[in-house]
């Protein structure tokens, strides 16, 4: 116990190691449905499901522990929610690449994000990009992700006369309006892990009424990721017409990690007097390694997540809270047969309420200002209607820029968002 106290700094952060154990499973409860919903959403391009759910454990587990021992802070990273999104309906489904070309696309965009971190260009980038534009592609990806979870539910359905409708109320639709109903619940009452135990909640209802067969085992210890990993094609995704992909993939993982460790360094008072946070550069580097590993392993980009607050508000202020998060991960891989059984929509609860939590900052945005407005409503509403993130990036990049020129407001475009500018018309035309 006296190495652990020393290598963590316990006693210095007034923290113990029960402390940090209560704080990492918390965590993990508010986070674990990613086990189940990251799975269902790659399998969509035909990636292997079983090595989908092992990949998913293995790289969230890999990377919290690494986070754990290399930066000491309370944060876990996992498969990105959106970024899962945009790796399997813009790029692979959107008919622009293979799964492996995609991979390969993640894997450049983590290697970018390396690159820019090392060279402090991030900071730039940052400064650069205005705070409207920043909350509009949070609440975008919350509105795509939540009308994907209703079409996985089967609430929202095809419909030939009006684009979309809605579907037949059938047992399976009621069972996901259950675990939905369950998942709100005890959000409202905010009891820890509620998408998990909605999940759960949903699959064990369709075991009861016959919906879903128990497998022959919940546990198995014959790992199999060879489906998937060291699948990806980086030579195929080198080439002119996916720089906007890597970009786009890029600049979602830079700004949701950014908000997401901002949020967390001051749950957790991990920021100095000046309001600086001394070890953000390095956990953007762990972030962009991660996001390299899931790569090669064979899953979409890795980003941080804001479940880790769950764990900060228990107490937990050091990297041993996350290295209990990720060793609770790693024993995931055992109960792949169990996870594997539950259906698309039980999971699709999740994406919805996933997709309500990122709308929050919808406030932020102010709609009064067209000159506002105009750009953050097309990202908005582009990226759930033309099912591609990219393209909504790209149009409210392009507008942005475009209104400032009409405007003749030069000082307010600095040189990166010139060559935002100038790749999203790219991404556009190619």
């Amino acid at each position: 116990m006296g190495l652990i106290n020393k290598l963590f700094r316990l006693r210095e952060y007034k923290s113990s190691v029960r402390i940090e154990l209560i704080a990492g499973i918390t965590t993990f409860l508010t986070m674990a449905y990613i086990a189940f919903v990251n799975p269902k959403i790659l399998g969509a391009t035909g990636m292997d499901q079983s090595a989908l759910i092992a990949v998913t454990c293995l790289v969230t587990a890999v990377s919290t522990i690494v986070v754990g021992i290399f930066t000491n802070t309370p944060v876990a990273m996992a498969p990105g929610m959106g970024l899962n999104a945009f790796f399997a309906y813009s790029l692979v489904l959107g008919g622009i690449v293979n799964w492996e070309t995609a991979l390969g696309i993640v894997f450049l965009s983590g290697l970018l994000f390396l690159v820019l971190t090392l060279l402090g260009v991030r900071q730039a980038i940052v400064r650069s990009v205005p705070h409207s534009l920043v909350v509009s592609i949070s609440v975008g990806l919350g509105v795509f992700i939540a009308f994907i979870g209703l079409v996985n539910l089967g609430l929202v359905v095809k419909n030939e006369a009006t684009m979309v409708g809605l579907g037949p109320i059938n047992s399976e639709v009621l069972i996901g309006l259950f675990g939905l109903l369950v998942m709100i619940i005890l959000e409202m009452k905010r009891i820890k892990g509620s998408l998990f135990i909605g999940i759960l909640s949903a699959t064990v209802l369709a075991i009861i009424l016959g919906k879903v067969k128990l497998p022959g085992s919940l546990i198995s210890l014959n790992v199999n990721i060879s489906p998937i990993a060291f699948k990806m094609d980086i030579l195929g995704a080198l080439k002119w017409s996916f720089i906007g992909a890597i970009f786009s993939l890029m600049f979602m993982d830079l700004f949701d990690s950014l908000g997401t460790l901002v949020a967390i360094a001051y749950e957790a008072d991990l920021v100095d007097k000046d309001g600086n946070i001394p070890k953000l550069g390095r956990l953007l580097a762990v972030d962009a390694v991660a996001t390299m590993f899931g790569g090669i392993m064979g899953t979409s980009t890795t980003t941080s997540y804001l479940e880790s607050v769950s764990g900060v508000e228990e107490g937990g202020r050091t990297g041993l809270t996350s290295i209990f998060t990720g060793l609770i991960f790693l024993s995931g891989l055992v109960f792949i047969p169990a996870i594997g059984m539950v259906p698309s929509y039980a999971t699709a609860p999740a994406l919805i309420m996933v997709g309500l939590f990122m709308m929050r900052r919808i406030g932020e945005i102010n709609f009064k200002d067209l000159e506002v407005a105009v750009p953050c409503f097309l990202v908005i509403v582009l990226i759930s209607l033309t099912y591609s993130i990219s393209t909504g990036l790209a149009f409210g990049f392009i507008f942005y820029v475009l209104i400032k020129i009409i405007l003749r407001k030069f000082d307010k475009i600095p040189l990166i968002l010139w060559v935002i500018f100038g790749l999203s018309i790219l991404h556009l035309i190619l």
